[in-house]
């Protein structure tokens, strides 16, 4: 949890007051793009850097006095890892066991299946010098939860991977949310990532939280309606458009190959489509709704952002301009 959580940098405002709560065993998404305050927020909640103001807790402890005992539970996965290239991959998690003062046969044992867990098995004595980005991303991974935590901070787990990679890894974190209940942070700008495994979002924009929630709570808040495409199994005619902008609740219809997509004020309006539709002897093949993806709350959320973000530049005199069209691209 954290409250007014806040640290300046000579350069500007690193977090500005932020205020959340995580659930024990849940996914939190720290979502937006580089510089919006997501490394600060891990750095700060493992006792790294120390607020300007505000508080944090994490496992009941204050990362600033009891920064040692907290770093004890939780496990830390960094943008660039930080392994040493100069020893094998079996070498660095055992200077990993070392540093945490963990020794013995248990240790080794652990060391072997995060080895084998992580595919890294037949690499296990070869330098890290010669592997590869997800190779070295799943290493990174696995010496951080040697210790087994019971917080797992993974800041940009899949940067600079290619998309196979980008999966390997995604899948590896969501088996470790799923089998063990750990609780996860997860530091990402990457939308597929953070809709896969977050249970809920932080949404961060120059240091300041513009938004908190369950991706399906946020599109509540902020999505107008909801689309619904509906398959007539051709080109709609005049009188089929007709008969679906006749229902009370419908806000806009869009014809396309084939059928309509239309967007309606509540979810129960489509079943008033259906059956003028029907009345009208129109056939409906299937009518599937769209609810707004991730991409569409999150590219929601920046539009309003940059239209409550004061600008310098003078007031227009003449009338004022209409306000700016998303562009919505469908997959």
């Amino acid at each position: 949890m954290t409250t007014g959580l806040t640290r300046q940098f000579p350069g500007g405002v690193g977090l500005d007051s932020l205020s959340i709560d995580v659930a024990p065993g849940e996914v939190l998404a720290l979502l937006g793009p580089n510089g919006a305050g997501k490394t600060t927020t891990v750095r700060l909640l493992n006792g790294v850097l120390a607020p300007d103001a505000g508080s944090a807790t994490v496992l009941g402890l204050d990362p600033v006095t009891a920064g040692d005992e907290l770093r004890a539970r939780t496990g830390v996965l960094t943008e660039h890892a930080g392994l040493d290239d100069r020893l094998t991959a079996r070498e660095n998690l055992r200077y990993a066991a070392m540093v945490r003062n963990l020794r013995g046969p248990a240790i080794e044992s652990r060391i072997e299946e995060l080895l084998h867990r992580f595919g890294m098995t037949e690499r296990a004595d070869r330098l890290v010098r010669g592997a590869s980005t997800g190779q070295r991303k799943r290493l990174g991974l696995a010496r951080a939860l040697l210790h087994d935590p019971d917080v797992l901070f993974l800041d940009e787990p899949t940067s600079g991977l290619d998309p196979t990679a980008t999966r390997d890894v995604v899948e590896l974190i969501g088996s470790l949310a799923s089998e063990h209940g750990r609780t996860i942070v997860l530091a990402t700008h990457f939308l597929g990532e953070a809709g896969r495994l977050a249970d809920r979002m932080a949404v961060l924009d120059r240091g300041s939280l513009i938004a908190f929630g369950r991706p399906d709570d946020l599109a509540a808040e902020l999505w107008d309606g909801m689309e619904c495409d509906l398959d007539l199994g051709g080109s709609p005619s005049a009188a089929a458009i007709d008969a679906a902008n006749a229902v009370s609740g419908v806000r806009d219809t869009t014809p396309h190959a084939r059928g309509i997509t239309i967007r309606v004020s509540t979810p129960d309006v489509v079943a008033g489509v259906v059956r003028s539709l029907v009345a009208h002897q129109v056939d409906v093949h299937a009518a599937v709704p769209r609810p707004p993806t991730l991409e569409d709350v999150y590219f929601e959320i920046e539009a309003r952002r940059a239209l409550e973000t004061p600008t310098t530049t003078p007031p227009p005199t003449g009338p004022p301009a209409p306000p700016p069209m998303r562009k919505r691209v469908r997959t």
